[in-house]
């Protein structure tokens, strides 16, 4: 049995979850209202405040969605109560960000400024050379994060870029002259 399929998704106060025909899940929280389509093989019931997921038979693709079904359903309560966050660090002299209502201004040392839009349902902020990414869906916060590092990935040699805040760079050592 799949270790995360099996366990029960908690439904928090103030958490509605309807489940319609072809298990199309609608979640609506304090946040904001989440939908999504899941696999239709897959068992999603609502029991009193709790989520199971169950699944037909053992075969390896009802096995491999069950786990992912039940993360799913999970991502998307918890988007609805707690929201998403993704931090992003500026590094590098010169390499600046900046925001004007839903556009991200960063100045990355190429010859003309890259401006970004925030997507819909996510919300960017800039305090000095951080940028916070949030929303209530975690798969979109994290694809405009990655947009945003991909302008400028860091690099090995000074640590120059737009990193994730947790993220570690590892360094290389440059090069020497001769002697």
């Amino acid at each position: 049995m799949s270790r995360i399929g099996r366990m029960p998704i908690a439904v928090p106060a103030g958490v509605t979850v309807d489940i319609a025909e072809n298990n199309h899940v609608t979640v609506k929280g304090p946040k904001g209202t989440l939908e999504r389509s899941l696999a239709p093989e897959m068992e999603i019931k609502l029991e009193g405040a709790e989520i199971v997921v169950t699944r037909p038979n053992d075969l390896k693709r009802m096995k491999s969605l069950h786990g992912l079904t039940r993360t799913l359903l999970n991502n998307m309560v918890v988007g609805v109560t707690d929201g998403y966050k993704k931090e992003l660090e500026v590094n590098g002299v010169g390499y600046k960000a900046s925001k004007a209502g839903k556009v991200l201004t960063l100045n990355l040392g190429y010859s003309h400024p890259v401006e970004m839009t925030d997507p819909e349902g996510i919300e960017s902020k800039v305090e000095g050379n951080k940028i916070t990414v949030t929303g209530i869906d975690k798969e979109k916060v994290g694809q405009y994060a990655a947009e945003i590092r991909d302008k400028r990935r860091p690099e090995p040699y000074k640590g120059k870029g737009i990193k994730y805040a947790d993220e570690v760079i590892r360094r290389k050592v440059g090069k020497t002259g001769k002697k």
